[in-house]
């Protein structure tokens, strides 16, 4: 009676399992993957693909950089916002930085690997926040031809923070230093190369560049705010990444931002690509959600279909 039983009780289990991979394994995704196939979904649901002469280019929902081999911005392109997602809108990989306002201090590479050519990330260094943006700005300040300097930043875009070592009074704070180094400025291995820091001195102590190996957390850590605007004219997105690193839309004050680059390269008038970014401008959503954005990658198709570049 009890072999019955057991045999009753796996019988029932094995229909289950049957009754319910049929419903969720195969009726359930096909009735799903049927009502996606209706007109008005279809083009949503096959990832909002965008062909040009049958050759897809990219998707309106995932954004991608618009850089020639080397990795620098294609002049004649609107440029998308930065990404962490693995190398760069990767959307098996989507994913933020994850650091926060306190993120001010760099983890340095080795210099030996540096000066023999190895990239940073594969010589261990590893940026702040404060360093990625003043890093963001300074290029971008460059390419667009603008004033890329913003507080707590030196001027060759890494995070102005200093260690301040020596005694402290009952507060924590450092009054009297007796070393100053300023954390995200390296020293060169090579003595040939003496590192300028961003500010020769401090509280009438000179400042020294960081040396690779040596730990200055113990210092009291400060960042600079240096002499930089408060108002910058490169826009946070132009900055940073969103937190999915697959946004296909930029703000329209960074599209703005970038018009008299690509007017100047494709050889027409700035009123020209303001059209194109017009046509390509979404309101917010629902009358007031949000601000206005621009899909990068149709403002750029629509930029080669009415405006090529001549060779």
């Amino acid at each position: 009676m009890f072999i019955t039983s057991l045999f009753r009780q796996h019988l029932a289990a094995l229909r289950a399992l049957l009754v319910l991979t049929v419903v969720t394994g195969a009726a359930y995704p096909l009735a799903v993957w049927g009502l996606a196939q209706i007109p008005g979904l279809r083009d949503k649901a096959d990832g909002s693909i965008i062909d040009v002469s049958g050759r897809p280019v990219g998707s309106e929902l995932i954004g991608q950089p618009f850089v020639d081999a080397n990795g620098s911005p294609l002049r004649q392109y609107f440029q998308s916002r930065p990404s962490y997602a693995g190398t760069g809108y990767d959307p098996t990989n989507s994913g933020a930085g994850n650091l926060g306002p306190e993120s001010i201090v760099d983890t340095p590479g080795d210099p030996v690997k540096l000066d023999h050519g190895a990239k940073p990330a594969d010589a261990g260094f590893k940026p702040s926040l404060l360093t990625t943006v003043c890093a963001n700005s300074f290029a971008i300040g460059e390419l667009e031809s603008v004033d890329g300097r913003r507080p707590y930043c030196t001027a060759n875009g890494v995070g102005a923070v200093l260690s301040l070592i020596g005694p402290r009074d009952a507060r924590g704070n450092v009054t009297r230093p007796i070393r100053v180094v300023s954390v995200n400025e390296p020293c060169s291995s090579d003595p040939r190369k003496p590192t300028a820091t961003f500010i020769a001195a401090w509280a009438g102590v000179k400042v020294e560049c960081a040396r690779y190996g040596e730990d200055y957390a113990a210092g009291q850590i400060i960042p600079v705010r240096g002499d930089a605007p408060a108002i910058s004219p490169i826009p946070p997105d132009a900055i940073t990444a969103s937190g999915s690193g697959l946004d296909p839309d930029i703000s329209s004050a960074y599209a703005r931002l970038q018009v008299s680059r690509i007017a100047s390269a494709r050889s027409i008038t700035t009123q020209q690509v303001l059209g194109v970014l017009a046509d390509n401008t979404h309101n917010r959503t629902l009358g007031f959600l949000g601000e206005p954005t621009v899909n990068v990658l149709q403002a750029n198709l629509e930029l080669d279909r009415k405006y090529p570049v001549r060779s």
